[in-house]
């Protein structure tokens, strides 16, 4: 499993984690996860996923980096910090590794949300701070409201049929230091399994470098999402052997005429 540096933090993380949004695969793919060295492993409180990703770490603890998010209707100073306590209570541990804003709350000045975020890093609660669907405007707004710490990454969609990235926050976070956690990456089995009539072209080239390369359609699409320097792919399996396939998605690279065959593919 290759590494990637997260953000500036100087922490390195698998560049394929596992996400659990609509997780229903229990302890064991994440367990296996592990073993591959897919330690990043992403929740929130509101996918309901933190205790079965607390279970799945007992014990193990120090192996993994745990990402969880705050919801984007819990932002106050207060209730920033009550979320936490509970994700703590739920994963089962003392500290989070990266704590994310789910997303942006208009009605909430970003100011006391960062606050409060930044409160919990100086109480060694938090290691480090994220943000998740945030647009660049609202990236450097949060950055600006926070005194010595630094957002670390920003977790958004991001895939073959998801480009929109690309036009302006893929050149920011790579241009600030600011690790892209791609969730989503194979579009919800879109680019696996399920028929895409209207990307039917599009997905014969797809197929045609699985075949050339000899991985799957699968580890194709989330190697094409990590050949981009800051991207860290979080897909979500429920499978063991999904799980497996994912994370040889790691551990060599699509050569540069493959890349651009795909990027023409789906423009």
């Amino acid at each position: 499993m290759e590494r990637k540096q997260l953000g500036e933090s100087g922490i390195e993380v698998p560049e394929v984690g596992i996400g659990t949004w609509r997780y229903r695969g229990g302890i064991g793919p994440l367990r296996r996860g592990l073993e591959l060295g897919s330690f990043l492993i992403d929740t929130a409180e509101a996918y309901g996923t933190e205790e079965m990703v607390g279970r799945a770490l007992k014990g193990l603890r120090a192996e993994a980096f745990i990402a969880t998010k705050v919801s984007g209707g819990h932002l106050r100073y207060d209730d920033v910090l009550r979320s936490a306590e509970g994700s703590l209570r739920r994963l089962g541990t003392d500290y989070i590794d990266l704590y994310q804003v789910h997303w942006p709350n208009a009605r909430i000045p970003i100011g006391e949300t960062m606050r409060a975020m930044e409160s919990l890093v100086e109480s060694g609660k938090v290691r480090f701070i994220g943000v998740s669907n945030f647009t660049v405007r609202a990236m450097q707004e949060a950055q600006e409201a926070l005194g010595r710490s630094r957002i670390v990454s920003n977790q958004v969609q991001y895939h073959l049929l998801d480009r929109g990235i690309e036009r302006d926050l893929l050149p920011y976070c790579q241009q600030h230091g600011v690790s892209v956690l791609a969730y989503s990456p194979l579009a919800m089995g879109a680019l696996t399994s399920k028929p895409l009539f209207r990307h039917k072209a599009a997905m014969e080239e797809l197929r045609r470098v699985s075949g050339e390369s000899g991985k799957s359609m699968a580890q194709v699409a989330l190697n094409w999402c990590t050949s981009r320097p800051p991207v860290i792919a979080i897909p979500k399996s429920d499978q063991e052997g999904r799980v497996e396939e994912n994370c040889l998605a790691s551990g060599w690279r699509l050569s540069q005429e493959q890349l651009d065959t795909l990027d023409r593919a789906f423009r």
